[in-house]
């Protein structure tokens, strides 16, 4: 069957005229001489409707977009403002307004009548000025676990009116407290003064400061937030480690102290040659000066590089009270280190702590959480710390109780050659602290962070 004329592209149309004619189809018409120009403007032309097209269909998209937007931005709005009681009695209303009419009950016609005043009434509640000027003073931004924060809040009606009783939301962590504020007259000021029980680790959000404005029957509430948020760390407890010290290595760069040797690179002075003394260290001129032997005498340097790896590994600790535990003994120990003045890294399965100063070292310890199975245990830390410390002078590897022996001697063989390892196990079963030999490497473990000292007066003895 032959398609239908009006089905014939044009060239088969010019062939079949061709035919009728008796002329050739490829000249029934002259060709007009093809340029690059007419192909170029060709292929252009081409696609120019499509993407008017699409523009079209993205406007008509960004319009829904936004319409979408504007409801559920109204819709949130409602939601903040309606509580829970308020949609209970409004779809109440609307079921007995629905009922009465239905059944013509009078009865359920007065009832939604009283239920419909009542929602006008308390939606009047929203309305008025809660323009106040709010003070949040926190008396330290930092302490420590177990300790209380104290802050005020002061509140001044700056308005040439007076501003009705309101509530003053101020959100601690996942808590919040609630302030009644009295009528305030213009230039009046109000004081509330809270205190902040910290029980965890942690970095709290204090605020935003909110000003809430609701009936008295809780069913619509309108909040304002006036203050932006203030951090309030809270760190872990540490405890001090005085006179105690893990040991050094010589090093050109590290500090001279005050041990004296018969072979380093800080030059001390001058002394009588002793059996045993390194002919090389022999100080010819004075030697012949004084008509005696004369070697030289050395300060020791000690090199400062101290690195405390804590595992962050959920599967290493048997509760939440050793991880806890981990941190404080780490955090002893690197406050120690720095208080020596010495260049302490510390490091994580997740990475470096920032740990310039105490301070800095601290806040760090309280953002601290557990880290991803994926990125391996103590075994996993210390062959990070191998490869970003290899100058590591004094390795401290802080783990829980989980961790067995093995995993432990693997961990201390991949730190590097000559530096003086010591492990932390963190176990909240144990009275005392227990101190045992693994490899080149001194394992203590303690239940409580103040056994931490005893442990390490047992090391260095």
């Amino acid at each position: 069957m032959s398609p239908a004329p009006d089905t014939l592209t044009p060239s088969r149309r010019a062939r079949r005229r061709g035919d009728d004619s008796g002329v050739p189809a490829d000249a029934a018409a002259p060709v007009a001489p093809t340029s690059p120009t007419s192909d170029a403007e060709g292929e252009a032309d081409a696609p120019l409707v499509a993407p008017r097209e699409a523009t079209a269909a993205e406007r008509r998209r960004e319009r829904i977009e936004a319409v979408r937007r504007r409801v559920v931005r109204v819709l949130r709005a409602i939601g903040d403002v309606v509580q829970p009681l308020g949609w209970v009695l409004i779809a109440t209303a609307v079921l007995v307004w629905w009922l009465a009419f239905a059944y013509g009950w009078r009865e359920f016609l007065v009832i939604a009548a009283v239920i419909t005043v009542t929602l006008i009434i308390s939606l009047g509640f929203l309305f008025g000025r809660t323009t106040y000027e709010i003070g949040l003073d926190l008396t330290r931004t930092r302490v420590v676990v177990g300790e209380r924060a104290v802050g005020g809040l002061m509140l001044a009606n700056r308005t040439p009116r007076t501003l009705l009783p309101s509530e003053v939301i101020l959100p601690v962590g996942a808590g919040r407290g609630v302030f009644q504020v009295p009528r305030l007259a213009p230039d009046e000021e109000h004081e509330e003064v809270f205190a902040i029980p910290t029980t965890t680790r942690g970095v709290l959000s204090v605020g935003p400061v909110s000003v809430r404005r609701g009936d008295p029957l809780g069913l619509f509430e309108r909040a304002h937030d006036r203050r932006q948020a203030v951090d309030l760390y809270v760190h872990p407890q540490t405890t001090a480690l005085d006179g105690l010290s893990l040991g050094h290595l010589r090093d050109l760069e590290g500090l001279p102290v005050q041990h004296l040797a018969r072979d380093d690179v800080s030059f001390h002075a001058l002394r009588e040659y002793q059996p045993g003394d390194d002919l090389r260290h022999v100080h010819w001129k004075s030697t012949a000066r004084v008509g005696e032997v004369m070697v030289r005498q050395y300060e020791e340097t000690r090199r400062s590089h101290f690195v405390v790896g804590l595992s962050t590994l959920p599967d290493e600790y048997r509760e939440a009270a050793e991880f806890e535990l981990a941190i404080s003994v780490a955090g002893s120990i690197g406050l120690r280190a720095l208080r020596d003045s010495r260049v302490l890294d510390a490091r994580t399965q997740q990475g470096p702590l920032r740990s310039l100063s105490s301070r800095r070292f601290l806040d760090e310890l309280s953002m601290l959480g557990h880290s991803r199975a994926r990125l391996g245990g103590i075994v996993a830390l210390a062959g990070g710390i191998a490869a970003h410390a290899p100058d590591a002078a004094v390795v401290v590897l802080v783990t829980g109780s989980r961790t067995d022996a093995a995993e432990l001697r693997l961990a201390c063989s991949r730190l590097p050659l000559g530096v003086r390892a010591l492990a932390v196990v963190a176990d909240t079963r144990v009275d005392a602290p227990a101190l045992q030999r693994i490899g080149e490497a001194d394992v203590v473990t303690v239940g409580a962070l103040d056994q931490l000292p005893r442990a390490v007066r047992k090391v260095l003895s």
